[in-house]
């Protein structure tokens, strides 16, 4: 059959993304990959440098996704199918491109861990992400901020004249756009996907990208390499020997005990890069590339609690555990590469079927399990054809889009008008949504469009590179220009600047119209910054206070209106905030204007142990406890529960609760 691309659903249960949270992110989510500082004059120097490129400050422009909860309803998502004769690649174009199901046609084989259901948990670094596919991670350490968001895509002729599938979006943390283009040769085995990411600025970027596939944990991962760094959640890289240390064959998953990072060193860096994981009878997935992309790493969930328990909560009861064989372009998840201004990074990946004798691909002698791969590898994909292929694919990158299939965001059509960017292949020319018209006409006319007045006054995102904010310094001033001017500078690293434009918020011209809550907040988190718990305490008690006033119920949510995802937020970070500033009492009543329904969710029931406990209910937290309740949104790596309940007492952790993923008694 000819190469055809197609709409479909994808009906699975589903759990809601929910609202997104009206909050600026003025500082990261706690980001679990990072390298203890200790350990960093240890490191090879071009590692070191790597790991030191630009860390993110703060997740702006994005905004943070933490709406969702855990109940699962059956849902239909669209889906876009790519088939020939010998695969079927179904991707899903509103959740990050990410490729769900990679099907055999002649073995019947799902190649791919295909999860069951549609589950978010805070996993990328603005929250909402889900497992399993092939995912396409850009911006930096950690899983997209696209993770879940659509992607444009487009019917696109592939290099050999039939169909290929591109996906396109302006990535927003880094300012960088890239496309992804998959096709299917006729009657091939291998999925072909080509990978552009463009600097059209006047300075160097700081790159990241990561392909990350999972694959069912049960299966043997080979890659030819003898070493790896090894990273674990007590935040140390080291160099070990792969697959055998410290007593175990570590090619096999479920032989680590705590979740793990495995980025492999290369036998012969000169060769191609793949890598494969294969079942008991030796058939499997393997993922090549063109050597652009040299990276390759395991990430395995391990045999212990914490692993267990997160394998569980990211699917369904009896659905087996999956691991993640990965590509990059640095050795590490940790490092950033520069692309140079003007320039751009390009390279072919190949994902396809492998067999290979599960005598040799399983058996004792390493290096024979890896070259016995490397050599069906050969046989399948020859190197030569892939590198044809490529620059096959490089001389139709800038062909214009056919037939839409599917829209994404307008951000990186405001990126393009404002600096008159021409990048070819990917148009980005929609017209401005209600997030984008304020800055449009901050283009148009050098002042922002005031807002559709609402019951929140949501500001709405901030956009924060240099030319926005210049932009935003000559705008007459008002209460919002100031808000963003603020949250612009802040992002700069211009703290000072930043308070003094949210002070200037609170007086500006219309200020006594203009809600309060935005600045108020935005001060209380410079003052926890500045370690000035009184202060802070009070600005978010009189930010709760504003944005209560302005939805008319100034003692608290009503009951018979839909809960407010501001006053949620707002709520979430106050309570912490009067705790710490030894305000127990005023802590209570900010708790006591939730929404019942806020209330009743896991995020905020832990909320309500806390608050027990500083209050010396001690007996009371605990019931809590043995209530039951799920933080939906638990940060990967977050140890809240586990502390909390310490806090309770000497009694072993529920195994509902245990999320731990690294050893006892390690500081992260």
């Amino acid at each position: 059959m000819a190469t055809t691309i197609r709409h479909d659903r994808l009906t699975l249960p589903a759990a809601p993304l929910g609202a997104v949270n009206p909050l600026a992110p003025l500082r990261p989510l706690d980001e679990t990959h990072t390298v203890d500082p200790a350990t960093v004059p240890g490191l090879p120097p071009d590692m070191a440098r790597g790991l030191a490129l630009a860390p993110l400050t703060s997740l702006l422009p994005t905004r943070v996704l933490d709406g969702y909860e855990r109940r699962r309803v059956r849902t239909a998502l669209p889906a876009l199918v790519l088939e020939n004769s010998r695969l079927r690649a179904t991707v899903l174009p509103g959740l990050g491109g990410r490729v769900h199901s990679l099907f055999h046609k002649p073995t019947g084989r799902e190649l791919l861990y295909r999860n069951p259901v549609f589950q978010p948990a805070d996993f990328a670094l603005n929250g909402a992400w889900y497992s399993g596919g092939i995912e396409w991670n850009i911006g930096a350490t950690g899983h997209t901020t696209l993770s879940c968001a659509p992607l444009h895509a487009a019917r696109v002729p592939a290099p050999d004249g039939g169909e290929m599938l591109r996906l396109w979006e302006w990535e927003r943390l880094r300012d960088l756009p890239f496309q992804v283009d998959l096709w299917l040769p006729e009657d091939s085995d291998f999925l072909l996907v080509g990978v552009r990411v463009r600097n059209p600025h006047l300075t160097t970027a700081p790159l990241y990208w990561w392909s990350n596939t999972a694959v069912p944990e049960e299966h043997r991962v080979l890659t030819p390499a003898d070493t790896a760094w090894h990273f674990g959640y007590e935040r140390r890289l080291r160099r070990v020997p792969f697959p055998h240390h410290d007593g175990a064959d570590r090619s096999h998953p479920a032989h680590s005990h705590h979740p793990a990072d495995y980025f492999h060193e290369p036998r012969d860096p000169a060769a191609r890069p793949w890598i494969a994981a294969l079942d008991r009878d030796g058939h499997g997935l393997v993922q090549t590339s063109t050597g652009e992309l040299p990276g390759r790493k395991l990430f395995v969930w391990g045999s212990g609690p914490g692993g267990r328990r997160w394998q569980e909560w990211l699917t369904e009861p009896g659905t087996g555990g999956y691991a993640e064989i990965q590509a990059g372009l640095a050795r590490t998840q940790l490092e950033h590469v520069p692309l140079p201004a003007g320039a751009e990074s390009a390279w072919l990946e190949a994902y396809g079927p492998l067999h290979v004798d599960p005598g040799a691909a399983h058996g004792p002698d390493w290096a024979a399990a890896t070259t016995e791969a490397g050599t069906a590898l050969d046989r399948a994909l020859p190197p030569e054809e892939l590198a044809a292929a490529r620059d096959a694919w490089r001389a139709v990158a800038d062909t214009p889009p056919g037939e839409r299939l599917a829209t994404g965001s307008a951000w990186g059509a405001l990126e393009v008008r404002r600096a008159a960017l021409d990048l070819p292949g990917t148009p980005f020319d929609d017209a401005p949504g209600p997030e984008q018209r304020p800055w449009a006409a901050l283009l148009d006319t050098g002042a922002l469009l005031a807002k559709a007045p609402g019951p929140d006054q949501d500001p709405g995102p901030t956009l924060v590179s240099p030319a926005w904010r210049d932009l935003l310094e000559t705008a007459p001033p008002d209460p919002l220009t100031e808000y963003h001017l603020g949250v612009a500078q802040w992002h700069a690293g211009d703290l000072a600047q930043a308070v003094r434009s949210w002070e200037r918020a609170l007086t500006a011209p219309g200020a006594a119209d203009a809600a309060r809550w935005p600045a108020l907040r935005a001060l209380a988190v410079a003052d926890t910054a500045a370690r000035h718990p009184v202060r802070a305490a009070e600005r978010y008690a009189e930010a709760l206070a504003d944005a209560l006033a302005r939805r008319g119920t100034p003692d608290g949510e009503d009951p018979d209106d839909e809960p407010s995802p501001l006053i949620a937020a707002l709520v979430r970070e106050a309570v912490p905030a009067l705790l710490a500033a030894d305000r127990a009492g005023a802590a209570r009543e900010v708790y006591g204007r939730l929404h019942p329904a806020t209330r009743a969710r896991g995020r905020f029931r832990l909320l309500e142990a806390q608050l027990l406990l500083a209050e010396g209910e001690r007996e009371a937290a605990l019931a809590v406890f043995t209530g039951g309740f799920e933080v939906a949104d638990l940060r990967e790596g977050d140890e809240v529960l586990s502390d909390t309940w310490a806090r309770l007492g000497d009694e072993p952790l529920p195994a509902a609760y245990d999320f731990r993923m690294r050893p006892a008694g390690q500081e992260g």
